[in-house]
């Protein structure tokens, strides 16, 4: 980004395609050369080779580690999507937001440019897309019993796992911190000393190439090691043009000046090809290495590293809807802002640069011209250790230790336009240290226990330059609201645990959790000018002399959650559960102020109590598994944002980005997984799922009224979660003899709508909803193997029906920016995969 006479110029880190390919290559072959050193027979024991279609969508058992012991997914009284690596592979999942098609209840995106590379993470109504760090997930994401603390860089890749575990419902009592709407559990394969491994490459729609490896090999007596990597690059699929060059001077969209408006003309920046950049690129490379000690029966000890770097252009967006504003009314824009800048449905006008403008304009006189490169670039790694020590027969001691790091740095032209009009600029670091202690026991045949304690120390660095013209203080005044933050926040969480399960009957138990909590944050808002000075428009929202400059000190804050179940297995096929559990999310204040009272502007923490009732059951021979659960869940202090504020911070003329607490309500639903193997090779997978949701009352401060009509309202439905999906999947695995099998899959997926808001432009708000619309998806795989089962050719093809449909959307109308924009999804993609296990 550059800052004419600013004070930040970071080098634009652009990597050549040749570069990354051979760098890429040279990994595949590191990985890859354990295996073809030590291997001289497939071992069909080992995961990493036993991944015939045949397994992927069963009713074989998957265990899990829900309750801190390893237990059969069907004996576990917790609701729970269970992937294993084979089906993920038969699905052509690739990353942590596509395992959420098929997954109940469960919503997974990933972020619009604005939020850089980070997801929209929600399990039944509960969890937080925005990648502040002053905002806790409320989905608890964790890579092997470590926890992810922020949303930012969440985007995982399924890289060389052994299966994924969705819990859904509050689980802070199991899984820690910030699950109040459940968690998302990735386990790695851990290494065994098997001597195998296995290279693929892909290549499709795009340019797109991918290289993963992965290989597991003996380093000494009781010393095993496992080192995976992969890397992908994909053209993006959103065209960035130069508006100048598709539309010339003195054409229909761009005339100015005229006698009636002063408006510039927008100039080509290029000649020939109009298009400037293709965005929602993909630029991905990770390796994990993990060596583990067993010396003895009893004693385990995992070391785990890893290292990912994301580098691509920014997500694609397209502009749906702007608001006309005039140059003659706020010249501070550039140009005119209207509907014109919207291009079609994977386009946009970005310019990803703002000019200072003339001075007779400038209110304080020292605006600044700043400019961005649209792209996005995260870089992060993690170190872990996990020791397990058998004490005795009925007790063992569990420690993780963890350090991760990252650091990012993305751009964001909002107007999607040559306009001046919402240019913003991130840089975040952010280090995080954790510790948890587990001590697990038996007593005899009638009781399991755990006993656990857990910190963690984090802090972050978010500096940001944001240029906000739209603002317009004064009709005809140009008001060049610029600012640059840089706020260190601050954070640590202390818990102490208990969950007990006692056997007290032949086939019922009866289980119970406690979690104490004890967290602290601060945050320390520093906002200038690009120059380093104060900008007097703050004084007129009241801001402090100096600035606004503040420091919030949360404090410590305390909190005691609950789990208690009961299940009972009426048959050897039949498991029947119920549950009443809590969670909730921290408070801590409005992370982007514009004004001394939005300083001021704190916000209590969230809370959650689940009642829950279920079944599992394994029917016909095992031939169908079907599990079903219902929920009512009490949500009380909901937290959100407000994008145009009332009196108290402001009112409709200063700018809003408070999060406040919105009121109560309570969701109700079901959810049904099912899987279906009538014979040998065909397997049949699906799921449904159901959640509304009331407003059952609403915090006064931000109630809607005459006054205030953009306000909440009880009637409103709650933003983000579809009423409705479901999903199916079959597959055949087709037998050729001598020849090998060939398997043919098809996926298809359902999203009902989701409630994004009402038009904050609207001035009555009646009737004034606005969704994302429903999609259905079907993807597509055909898959050869030969009689060795050692190699595979895949072909697959998803969104295969080209449906265009939206992921994300971001309406800044109300704030006086004038615009709605949105991320399309994918277009229909192509990719060929071959892969070789050693």
């Amino acid at each position: 980004m550059i800052i004419t006479g600013g004070h930040f110029d970071p080098s634009n880190r652009r990597s050549h395609m040749a570069e990354r390919l051979a760098t890429a290559s040279a990994v595949v072959i590191a990985l890859a050369q354990p295996a073809w050193a030590q291997t001289t027979a497939a071992n069909p024991a080992d995961p990493a080779v036993s991944s015939a279609p045949a397994a992927a969508a069963d009713t074989a058992d998957i265990v899990v580690t829900a309750q801190f012991r390893a237990q059969r997914l069907q004996d576990t009284p917790i609701a729970i999507t269970a992937v294993n690596s084979a089906l993920m592979e038969a699905r052509s999942q690739t990353n942590i937001t596509q395992i959420a098609d098929q997954a109940p209840n469960v919503t997974l995106k990933p972020n619009g440019a604005s939020f850089g590379p980070s997801i929209v993470a929600s399990i039944r109504g509960i969890g937080q897309g925005d990648f502040n760090p002053a905002l806790e997930p409320g989905v608890g994401i964790y890579v092997d019993d470590v926890y992810y603390a922020t949303v930012t860089g969440a985007v995982l890749d399924l890289l060389d796992l052994d299966r994924v575990e969705i819990l859904r419902g509050p689980q802070g009592t199991l899984t820690g911190r910030n699950s109040e709407g459940g968690a998302i559990k990735l386990f790695s394969k851990k290494p065994n000393g098997s001597n195998t491994g296995y290279v693929e490459g892909t290549y499709g729609s795009r340019d797109r190439i991918g290289l993963r490896a992965s290989a597991d090999f003996t380093l000494a007596d009781n010393l095993y090691a496992r080192l995976s990597g992969v890397f992908k690059q994909q053209d993006g699929y959103v065209d960035q043009l130069d508006f100048g060059c598709v539309n010339p001077p003195g054409s229909a969209l761009n005339p100015y000046p005229t006698a009636e408006n002063p408006s510039p003309v927008i100039p080509a920046t290029r000649t020939g090809k109009c298009r400037i950049n293709k965005l929602g690129g993909i630029g991905y490379t990770a390796l994990r290495g993990i060596v583990r000690y067993a010396p003895t029966d009893t004693t385990d000890f995992v070391i785990s590293a890893d290292y990912n770097k994301d580098s691509r252009t920014v997500a694609g967006e397209t502009l749906k809807l702007a608001s006309d504003m005039p140059y003659a009314t706020n010249p501070a824009l550039g140009y005119d802002y209207g509907q014109r800048f919207a291009c079609g449905r994977y386009c946009n006008y970005a310019s990803y640069s703002n000019l200072a403008g003339p001075d007779n304009f400038n209110v304080n006189g020292n605006a600044v011209a700043t400019s961005a490169s649209p792209r996005s670039e995260y870089e992060g790694w993690g170190i872990s250790g996990t020791g397990t020590i058998e004490l005795s027969d009925n007790l063992s001691l569990v420690s993780i230790t963890a350090y991760r790091q990252y650091h990012t740095t993305f751009a964001s032209d909002d107007d999607l336009s040559p306009s001046f009009n919402g240019l913003g600029y991130n840089d975040l670091t952010f280090r995080f240290f954790s510790q948890e202690l587990r001590l697990n026991g038996k007593v005899g045949d009638l009781l399991d226990y755990t006993l656990g304690g857990y910190y963690n120390k984090q802090k972050s660095v978010y500096y940001t330059m944001q240029d906000i013209r739209y603002i317009n203080l004064v009709p005809g005044l140009a008001s060049p609201l610029q600012l640059i933050g840089n706020d260190p926040v601050k954070a640590n969480s202390k818990a102490a645990f208990a969950n007990v399960a006692a056997h007290v009957a032949d086939g019922l138990t009866l289980s119970g959790g406690l979690r104490y909590t004890d967290e602290y944050k601060s945050y320390h808002f520093e906002r200038s000018l690009p120059t380093g000075s104060n900008n007097l428009l703050f004084d007129l929202f009241e801001a402090p002399a100096d600035g606004l400059t503040s420091i919030y000190d949360g404090g410590p804050s305390t909190r005691l959650d609950y789990r208690v179940s009961l299940d009972y297995r009426v048959t050897p096929e039949l498991l029947v559960y119920g549950s009443v559990s809590t969670g909730f999310k921290g408070g801590g204040t409005s992370p982007r102020p514009f004004n001394a009272a939005q300083v001021m502007a704190t916000f209590d923490p969230e809370t959650l109590t689940a009642y829950e009732l279920g079944f599992k059951s394994d029917l016909f021979d095992r031939m169908l598994r079907l599990n079903v659960s219902t929920f009512y869940n009490v949500y009380k202090k909901i937290q959100g944002p407000l994008l145009v504020c009332p009196e108290i911070y402001g009112g409709a003329g200063s700018p809003c980005g408070v999060y406040a607490n919105i009121g109560n309500g309570h969701f109700k639903g079901f959810e049904a997984e099912s899987t279906f193997s009538p014979v040998e090779g065909l397997s049949f997978d699906a799921s449904l799922s159901y959640i509304t949701f009331k407003y059952t009352k609403i915090d006064p401060l931000v109630a809607a009224s005459d006054a205030y009509p953009n306000g909440a309202r009880l009637d409103d439905p709650f933003a983000g979660v579809p009423k409705w999906k479901w999903s199916f999947g079959a597959q055949y695995q087709v037998p050729l003899g001598d020849a090998g099998s060939i398997t043919p899959r098809i996926d298809v997926a359902y999203q009902g709508k989701l409630y994004q808001g009402r038009d904050p432009s609207v001035a009555t708000q009646m009737g004034a909803r606005e969704y994302i619309p429903s999609y259905t998806i079907a993807n597509a795989r055909l898959t050869y193997r030969n009689p060795a089962n050692d190699w595979e050719v895949s072909v697959e093809c998803t969104n295969l029906f080209d449906k265009y449909y939206i992921l994300t959307q971001f309406d800044l109308r109300g704030s006086g920016a004038g615009l709605y924009k949105v991320q399309p999804a994918r277009p229909r993609e192509f990719a060929v995969t071959v892969k070789k296990t050693f």
